[in-house]
Formats: C-alpha cells, sequence, structure tokens
C-alpha cells in the first residue's frame, strides 16, 4: 500500500511538473490537474493535500485561483526519478533479470566450499555478507528461464578467485548478487568446474534459505538476479 501510495504522489508531482510548477509558481486549478490525470477533482485534491503534508509543494489558494509551486524536497523527488529512468534506459544490460526454479536436493558439495575460508573471506569482502555452509539448489525447467540463465553469463560479474591449496587446485567463482523470493538477500554462484549445467542455480546466503523460507524439493522459487553497473 506505501508503494501504491508513492507513486499516486510521483505521478501528480509529475503532472505538476509538466504544468511548469518546478520552475515557478504556476496557477492550476484541480479541476484543470484532474483532467490532465484522468481522475476526478475530489480526487486530485486531495493528493495536493497529501503532497503539501509531505512538503513536496506549496499551495496559496487566492481569489484567482491556486497557486502551486513544486518545493526543493519536491525538486529532490523528481530528480530521484529522472536518474533512475536514465539508468534504466541508458544501461548495457537489464537491472535484473527474475528466473524461477524447482528446489531439488544437490550433490551436498555446496557447504565444504561455502565453508572453506579462502572462498568464503572473498565472498563476505565482495558481496556484503557470510554465506550461510551451503546452497540452495534449483533446476530451471522452461525454456524461458534456461535461455535467460544463459545470457546472463554475458553480463558482468563478481569474480571470486581460485586458489591452490595443498596439492588441491579450487577454481574461480562468479558471482551475481540476487534477491530470493523478493525478500532474503543472497548471489547465485556459477563454479569454472561444476557438476552442473545452465540448468540448475546455486544460491548462497548468509541464512538457511530452506528452513527461513520453508521450502522443500519441488516447491518453485523466484529469484531476482542484480546486474553489476
Amino acid at each position: 500500500m506505501a508503494e501504491k501510495t508513492m507513486w499516486r504522489h510521483m505521478f501528480t508531482l509529475l503532472k505538476l511538473a509538466e504544468l511548469g510548477a518546478h520552475r515557478r509558481t504556476a496557477k492550476i486549478s484541480t479541476e484543470y490537474l484532474a483532467a490532465k490525470m484522468q481522475t476526478s477533482q475530489q480526487t486530485a485534491s486531495r493528493y495536493l493535500i497529501e503532497l503539501e503534508r509531505k512538503r513536496w509543494i506549496t499551495r496559496n489558494i487566492t481569489p484567482e485561483g491556486c497557486l502551486i509551486k513544486v518545493t526543493e524536497e519536491g525538486a529532490k523527488e523528481l530528480n530521484k526519478l529522472y536518474s533512475k529512468l536514465k539508468l534504466i534506459v541508458e544501461a548495457s544490460y537489464p537491472l535484473s533479470i527474475t528466473l524461477e526454479g524447482v528446489v531439488f536436493t544437490g550433490l551436498g558439495e555446496g557447504a565444504y566450499y561455502t565453508s572453506n575460508e579462502h572462498y568464503r573471506k572473498q565472498f563476505i569482502e565482495k558481496l556484503g555478507f557470510d554465506p550461510y555452509p551451503g546452497t540452495l539448489n534449483l533446476k530451471l525447467t522452461t525454456d524461458y528461464d534456461i535461455k535467460t540463465r544463459s545470457e546472463l553469463e554475458a553480463y558482468p560479474a563478481v569474480e571470486v578467485e581460485g586458489f591452490q591449496m595443498q596439492e588441491r587446485s579450487f577454481g574461480p567463482v562468479r558471482c551475481y548478487p540476487a534477491i530470493v523470493q523478493n525478500t532474503v538477500k543472497g548471489a547465485i554462484v556459477t563454479a569454472l568446474r561444476s557438476h552442473y549445467d545452465n540448468s540448475v542455480l546455486e544460491v548462497i546466503s548468509p541464512v538457511p534459505l530452506r528452513k527461513h523460507l520453508k521450502l522443500k524439493d519441488g516447491h518453485k522459487v523466484k529469484v531476482e538476479v542484480l546486474t553489476l553497473p
């Protein structure tokens, strides 16, 4: 509901800016604004009251009409919106992609690798969290998800370096920051040497994802993968 209200306020602010109120004090009637917004006069009036309470605009009701000016705070919100849209339009890659997979029990190697101190230190430094031992394994089942997963390889990734330990070598790992089920911060990890193909996602997180999200084999999970700037 809060997000819906925010977009309602941003839309009203944008319409006021289109009418010049971000540059100068503009005379704008609620009737005219309502027509611009394709809503009722009563609704437009309520939105203006809400913007005034947020200190995004100032209003002065005179016998000639309502004088409205977007405040410095309101202008900051417009600039934030502009920056986000500019980033989306001009970005070389989509800002995020969403993949859906089915939970399955893996080979059990995830806990070993995420607990390895050489990898773990890099995960903490480069991803910003200490991974819970183990990975959540997801099987992609649709052609769309498998194709989209393959495209991900062309996007910039967080590079975790490989290393040599005794007589064994550990390969590099590519990581993509992600949000699991729209709630939990994590990352997709792709090892150079892996038993899995592109139809499988291995996800790490600071929390035990199965327990935290009450997941079992067969459950569907959505992962929003965040691309790097």
